[in-house]
């Protein structure tokens, strides 16, 4: 595509985005008597087969704003900003969405700034890597140099792939097994296939469940800061009086205690962002 076509179809986008009403008005959504919910699909313990963490989220701040829930799981793009424009300000070409508001969106600055036709708000959890190690194969932990001569699964297209593959100029590459997924990873540390893992602390505990055969150990690593990310919600800019309600709704869970029952129930820690 040539710079002065992509150009053209920027300014046409815009121009239609600015014709058109916002998709989430407060108002229209309390006559349509429905909040739609875009979740990110195969993301446990967020989302899964028997529900998640982000499906009860979204029922829960449907109740609080007298709505129905209309949940719409959605596949992974290529980046978050693909995400942004197919589920909250302009729908995906194949006919879906957009939807009133997405959950799981880091709060992030830079990721802001460039989409300035979203309102990225309510950080409802922080999301940190943790290595899982069995206690038998690996007894002691002293950082990554105690993973010398062991095994380490990862989930493939992910940043603790990225990271442990990368890590000290691939050390460990010849140590790492990728998986389809990160709960393929801890099951293969479950069945001996694999001594750690590294992965997300959320995933970490909805599949282990405390138990005692496995240890959680934070990791350093020079591209990964250490505090993790926040994760929040993401509305169209100029539905600013969802945003409030929604920011509202969010706030009296938090203070209820119902939004740490709601990870609990799913064996996840609340992290507070």
């Amino acid at each position: 595509m040539t710079m002065r076509r992509a150009a053209a179809m920027l300014a046409a986008a815009c121009a239609m985005a600015a014709a058109l009403p916002a998709w989430a008005d407060l108002g229209k959504l309390r006559e349509s008597g429905t909040l739609k919910v875009a979740v990110y699909k195969d993301m446990p313990p967020f989302y899964g087969n028997a529900g998640g963490i982000d499906v009860d989220l979204a029922q829960a701040l449907a109740e609080k704003l007298g709505l129905k829930l209309s949940l719409l799981p959605f596949p992974a793009g290529d980046d978050l900003n693909d995400d942004l424009r197919n589920m909250v300000w302009k729908g995906h070409y194949l006919g879906y969405g957009p939807a009133d508001v997405m959950l799981h969106v880091p709060v992030d600055r830079r990721l802001m700034a460039q989409n300035d036709k979203v309102e990225i708000f309510a950080p409802y959890y922080r999301e940190t890597l943790r290595l899982v190690r069995s206690v038998k194969r690996v007894p002691q932990f002293a950082g990554l140099d105690s993973l010398a001569g062991k095994r380490i699964g990862v989930e493939q297209v992910s940043i603790s792939g990225m990271l442990m593959l990368g890590e000290q100029n691939g050390r460990f590459r010849d140590a790492v097994k990728i998986y389809p997924t990160e709960a393929d990873a801890l099951a293969a540390l479950k069945s001996g296939d694999v001594d750690a893992v590294l992965a997300n602390r959320s995933g970490i505990e909805a599949a282990l469940h405390g138990d005692a055969d496995y240890a959680l150990e934070e990791v350093a690593f020079q591209r990964m800061p250490s505090r993790g990310w926040v994760v929040g919600m993401a509305v169209k800019k100029e539905s600013r009086d969802l945003a409030e309600a929604l920011q509202k709704a969010a706030d009296e869970l938090t203070a209820s205690g119902e939004m740490a029952r709601i990870f609990t129930r799913h064996g996840v820690q609340p992290v507070t962002p």
